[in-house]
């Protein structure tokens, strides 16, 4: 697919995401997704596949957490997402990159930046 595809893609799968429509964020990933959550919290580590970055989300969801996106870069098979977490009253900004394959799903995703609200929002 196309840098532009992507990002709409990406953009799209935000939208979903953010109006509480998993199913249609999920569409936009791949079945053999790799979803890399950091920092040092409760959610930490690698997820393998829709369902487990699905029931990863529920949890997200229990606790009230939205990202905001304000800006999408595509470039070639990477959609790198400027946006603002919230989470548990508390806020903070990250990058997401997200790599596509070659049928336009999300193959491979990890944020950088916004640790800290994660952090205090799912402790060990």
């Amino acid at each position: 697919m196309s840098a532009d595809q992507n990002k709409q893609t990406s953009e799209g799968g935000y939208a979903a995401f953010s109006r509480g429509d998993a199913e249609g964020a999920l569409s936009t990933i791949s079945d053999s997704v790799e979803w890399v959550v950091g920092g040092d919290n409760a959610l930490t580590g690698v997820y393998h596949g829709k369902d487990e970055v699905g029931g990863m989300w529920a949890k997200l969801g229990g606790r009230g957490f939205s990202t905001e996106p304000s800006e999408f870069l595509a470039d070639g098979d990477k959609v790198v997402v400027r946006t603002t977490w919230r989470v548990g009253g508390d806020e903070s900004r990250a990058v997401d990159v997200a790599s596509y394959d070659a049928s336009g799903k999300v193959a491979h995703f990890e944020s950088f930046g916004g640790e800290d609200v994660m952090d205090r929002a799912f402790p060990r």
